[in-house]
């Protein structure tokens, strides 16, 4: 494809024209004409601390793309959901958990809090088969006896990127095109060869563990790095891991994927749903790994980066609790497509690191259900928590109950107030207060190390899941220009050698033809339905 077939030059700005002095054509600017000097990263404390409310250009840009689809979820758009109980073990590994984290859910043994889960599928739509190569949504909310905890995350332990202010334009490459509404390899490796640090995440989506075969047999995790602090008000950092028990793990080849996608596009919803119906019940355990809260200089990456695995040699898997899926939805569109979750979403015991994609989704989660569902999202049954609710916010679209307090004056809605108000509530332990003393700034953190992890994965892959890997890899690039290429393999050459040149082998010999969108299977498949249909006269 062509740039001038990617750009559409076709399509005239409908407003002014004027540069600024030193501005191009081509200038990035966001919708007030402000040029936009760096869109990679969002503005922090230091290279790796919290971000901040005046970002500007981050939230104007996260606010619209969290609007850019009605009703449907942006993404995560198609799911399957089901009902069950966590089970806390009342230790991390083999100590008392109270050590690490005050969370009640965690500190007794056999203690069990209900839980909603939803998977689904990131980038593609509400109908799409449930074969598709995508990474997993695995979303879990806990209703404990402290308010809603939502654990946001998906099958794989890595993401593509590492900065929040970056989503939206990854979400958009990965998207069909605006003009064509295909899918563009072109368009995503385009993105992808300009973010080095997505080369890990790549090598784990292009495997077999980019199909997971259901949504029962897959892990989950967390991804981001959050915090646990305990009655001290210390905090270490964690990371959340859902491992499945009893049904084992599975992924699907290209292949196989395609064989089930020609007999049933909804296998993965289907499977889960008879599962629980039969009394099969899914498992997973939870497991978290720690370390202590700080820089870590020993370490050649930063503890913070959601594109890295935190070495399991160092940083154990220890079991902290067991998740069991036993009742279906009884319908579909109240409890699962309603379902909201969100980052933010925490109790006492658990904390935000300052991991900028969490920072990042934190802001987005919520805002975008507010705008998909509803100001008043949490009054639906299935995302209110299980407990006393009592605010002073009121009003907004589709109010149904107002949660104030038994004996509250229902003419107060506001705090501080002497006439039978609101009280805010005793605090449960020391607050955690970490402490900055950094510039305000705008840059990448300082151990990016894009490639190392990523050659570790390839090693480890047995020698099917490699062979895999180069297939669909050059499958996809086979339509991308040589430029695109020639990134892609000098990324793949730095991870591992013998992992560039097989694709860069692979792609000698495998060039899919010019005036095409697709990549050749896809092609292949747009030509037989021209070939295969039935003639047959009008009627």
């Amino acid at each position: 494809m062509s740039n001038e077939e990617i750009q559409g030059t076709n399509a005239e700005p409908r407003n002014n024209n004027a540069l600024a002095p030193g501005e191009q054509p081509e200038t990035l600017t966001n919708r007030q004409g402000h040029p936009i000097t760096d869109n990679q990263n969002i503005r922090t404390v230091g290279d790796r601390g919290p971000s901040t409310l005046e970002n500007y250009h981050f939230l104007e840009k996260i606010t619209h793309f969290d609007r850019e689809r009605i009703p449907e979820r942006v993404v995560h758009g198609r799911g399957a959901g089901a009902h069950g109980y966590f089970e806390a073990y009342g230790k991390l590994g083999e100590e008392p958990i109270s050590k690490y984290t005050r969370a009640k859910l965690f500190q007794e043994a056999g203690k069990r809090t209900s839980v909603f889960v939803r998977f689904s599928s990131v980038i593609h739509g509400g109908h799409s088969p449930e074969t598709l190569r995508d990474p997993r949504g695995f979303a879990t909310k806990f209703y404990t006896e402290d308010g809603n905890w939502d654990l946001v995350g998906n099958n794989l332990k890595i993401f593509f990127i590492r900065d929040a202010m970056k989503f939206p334009d990854m979400v958009h490459a990965f998207k069909p095109d605006p003009v064509t509404n295909v899918q563009s390899m072109v368009r995503f490796f385009d993105f992808i060869s300009n973010t080095p640090e997505a080369t890990h995440m790549i090598t784990f989506l292009f495997s077999p563990w980019g199909i997971p075969a259901n949504y029962r047999q897959m892990q989950g995790s967390g991804v981001n790095t959050y915090k646990w602090v305990n009655s001290e008000g210390k905090a270490v950092l964690v990371k959340y891991h859902w491992e499945p028990l009893k049904q084992g793990i599975r992924n699907l080849t290209q292949k196989e994927a395609e064989e089930i996608q020609a007999k049933n596009f909804n296998h993965a919803t289907q499977d889960l749903y008879e599962a629980i119906e039969r009394g099969d019940y899914p498992e997973w355990e939870l497991q978290v790994q720690w370390m202590e809260d700080g820089y870590h200089p020993e370490l050649d990456f930063d503890p913070l980066d959601d594109t890295k695995l935190w070495p399991t040699d160092q940083f154990p898997m220890l079991p902290v609790g067991k998740m069991v899926l036993n009742r279906n939805p009884e319908n579909y569109f109240a409890e699962v497509e309603q379902a909201a979750f969100g980052t933010g979403v925490l109790v006492d015991g658990l904390d935000f690191s300052d991991d900028k994609m969490l920072q990042g989704r934190t802001f987005s989660y919520s805002d975008t259900q507010r705008y998909r569902v509803g100001s008043n999202y949490l009054q639906l049954p299935i995302n209110a928590p299980k407990k006393k609710v009592a605010t002073n916010q009121r009003d907004g679209q589709m109010t149904f109950y107002v949660d104030i307090a038994p004996g509250q004056n229902p003419h107060i809605n506001y705090e501080p107030s002497s006439l039978g108000g609101l009280k805010e509530a005793e605090r449960p332990g020391a607050p955690h207060e970490p402490e900055y003393n950094d510039k305000l700034t705008r840059q990448p953190i300082d151990r990016p190390n894009n490639f190392k992890q990523a050659g570790e994965t390839y090693r480890k892959f047995e020698q099917w899941e490699k062979d895999e890997l180069i297939s669909n890899l050059v499958d996809a690039l086979s339509t991308c220009p040589s430029h695109i290429q020639e990134r892609m393999v000098s990324y793949f050459t730095e991870a591992d050698a013998e992992y560039g040149q097989r694709v860069a082998d692979g792609l000698k010999s495998n060039q899919a033809e010019s005036g095409h969108v697709g990549t050749p299977a896809a092609n292949e498949g747009m030509e037989l339905s021209a070939e295969l249909g039935q003639k047959t006269d009008g009627y």
